[in-house]
């Protein structure tokens, strides 16, 4: 048996206020593979004559490429492996541009031991703008 564990932080290590980040410069291949494997061709990420006409003037990434860096802090820094989703709000307040280096950032803002649920703040921000704001609550593992 070993005594090594990918697990970063369990439940009972996790304290109000612990927080972590993850910065991405988003670029035109993230855009093109997110859309690939999602399936979203929405032409406001495509194409750059279409994403024109539109109220941002020019192509945007789409929001849940952004979104899905706050999965990664989630995932790898804080709690780290092992840690499970179990729900997020997002509210997308600003558009993510090819070359915008989006910084996810979670902070943990209260717990529920008798389901070893931790709840955070979640944020991407651009340049210190906030373009998305949320919450999520993710089952962490004990030590139990």
């Amino acid at each position: 048996m070993t005594t090594d564990s990918p697990i970063l932080f369990y439940f009972e290590d996790i304290a109000e206020g612990m927080s972590a980040t993850y910065a991405k410069t988003v670029t035109e291949t993230d855009i093109i593979l997110f859309s690939g494997v999602s399936g979203d061709t929405n032409p406001v990420h495509l194409n750059e004559e279409f994403a024109e006409t539109t109220l941002f003037k020019s192509r945007i990434a789409h929001g849940m490429l952004s979104a899905g860096f706050i999965s990664t802090v989630f995932g790898t820094k804080l709690p780290g492996p092992g840690c499970i989703y179990v729900s997020q709000s997002l509210k997308f307040k600003a558009p993510v541009r090819i070359g915008d280096t989006v910084t996810a950032r979670v902070e943990c803002i209260g717990t529920v031991p008798e389901k070893k649920f931790c709840l955070f703040r979640t944020q991407c921000l651009v340049k210190g703008k906030v373009v998305i704001d949320g919450e999520a609550t993710v089952m962490v593992p004990s030590r139990g």
